[in-house]
């Protein structure tokens, strides 16, 4: 029998307590080497906390082409609605045509909001910035609106002409002829769910604050809003638990302090003081590239893990992309499948195994085991991407 996980009333996940399914998406490029390095690990870690966990291959992205002429079929959106939870290696994205992103595809189809991304050094991995314990921050990225709706139009074509047209004739708009034409949709609904999300979490897990990062400076309308909204909600349904950052003293009180920062500031502050921030709220394309400057500093997107959260609906993913040319080539780093498969079964309430996994990677890089992307920066020759699997497999406790 299939174990599914259920949802209750309050979109809490329940997990069978003898154990689950995870349907698992191996993904294009490096994927297959990377879940063939990460499986044993995550396995092993559940069964060592008394969990029983099973992963049924989905289909997307390439494989899924071959198999039967589609990049993202039905089926597989079926699997993942039905089964909630599910683990995810990189998909293919062409850059400037052809078709559409398969993971913003898979966002918007399953209306996963939340792009959730935890930066948090593991000691002796390899870092650009000299301190980069620092950083111990998770970000919460809005994911179906903003210019990442698709809402666009190339140069010349009939509707981006028509659109110019409206606005420069209807609303006196300034807008240079044959332009191409995007759209930046933000509703007061997906600002604030999204930040409920991160303020949930943030009050859970008593993290000291919660910043909202908007350029709402120049962006009045609609990143502005998402500031505005975000302090709305906080004082309406929060009011007891937060206190805004203008009317905080220094002493919380245990109060969730409510900052904000501009985006292109918040940047800066991530490098110079990042230990004064921990919990990121924001729309989607400042936390594009906000959550990867923040990877970097943690030793690159192989590090980095990831997920994709709507309500009651998670896709846990590898936050790097495929890197076609290393394929079958076993040597990349599968740390960020890895320690998104942790993050994964932290979600399910498996907190114990991914504590677990956590600490044997850590174990792992201590003992200067590395793939090619870490070794070269320290000196040391490299591991295999199946060898380092292994190590951390094997320094599971």
């Amino acid at each position: 029998m299939i174990n599914l996980i259920t949802v209750d009333s309050q979109n809490n996940l329940i997990v069978p307590k003898d154990g689950t399914v995870i349907p698992i998406i191996v993904g294009d490029g490096v994927g297959p080497d990377i879940w063939r390095a990460s499986e044993p690990v995550l396995t092993k870690a559940a069964k060592l906390s008394g969990h029983k966990l099973e992963f049924v291959e989905t289909l997307a992205g390439q494989a899924a082409f071959k198999a039967c002429g589609q990049y993202l079929p039905d089926e597989t959106l079926e699997t993942l609605k039905k089964f909630r939870v599910t683990l995810k290696g990189p998909l293919a994205t062409p850059v400037g045509g052809g078709m559409r992103s398969l993971n913003v595809g898979i966002r918007q189809a399953l209306d996963l909001y939340a792009c959730v991304r935890p930066i948090k050094w593991i000691p002796g991995v390899p870092s650009p910035v000299r301190e980069p314990n620092k950083a111990d921050m998770i970000l919460f990225r809005e994911n179906t609106e903003d210019v990442y709706a698709g809402i666009e139009w190339p140069a010349g074509s009939k509707e981006a002409d028509e659109l110019i047209a409206f606005l420069t004739g209807n609303l006196k708009a300034k807008v240079r002829p044959n332009s191409a034409m995007g759209v930046k949709p933000m509703s007061e609904f997906g600002s604030k769910r999204l930040i409920k999300m991160a303020l949930e979490w943030a009050l859970r897990e008593k993290r000291p604050s919660l910043t909202l990062v908007h350029k709402g400076n120049i962006m009045k309308f609609t990143e502005g809003a998402f500031r505005k909204w975000g302090y709305e909600l906080a004082a309406a349904d929060y009011g007891d638990k937060t206190v805004p950052e203008e009317s905080w003293d220094g002493q919380a009180g245990g109060r969730l302090v409510i900052k904000d920062r501009i985006a292109d500031n918040m940047f800066m502050q991530s490098l110079l003081r990042p230990e004064e921030y921990s919990v990121l709220a924001m729309p989607n394309l400042n936390g594009d590239y906000l959550s990867d400057c923040l990877a970097a500093q943690i030793g690159g997107l192989g590090m980095a893990p990831g997920a994709n959260i709507g309500d009651g609906l998670a896709v846990f993913e590898a936050t790097h992309g495929t890197a076609p040319k290393y394929a079958g080539q076993d040597q990349v780093n599968p740390s960020s499948l890895i320690l998104s498969g942790a993050f994964m079964l932290e979600y399910l309430g498996w907190k114990e195994a991914s504590e677990k996994i956590t600490k044997a990677l850590g174990a792992v890089v201590s003992k200067k085991i590395l793939t090619y992307d870490l070794a070269r920066q320290v000196g040391v020759t490299p591991v295999k991407c199946s060898e380092f699997g292994q190590a951390v497999a094997d320094h599971l406790e």
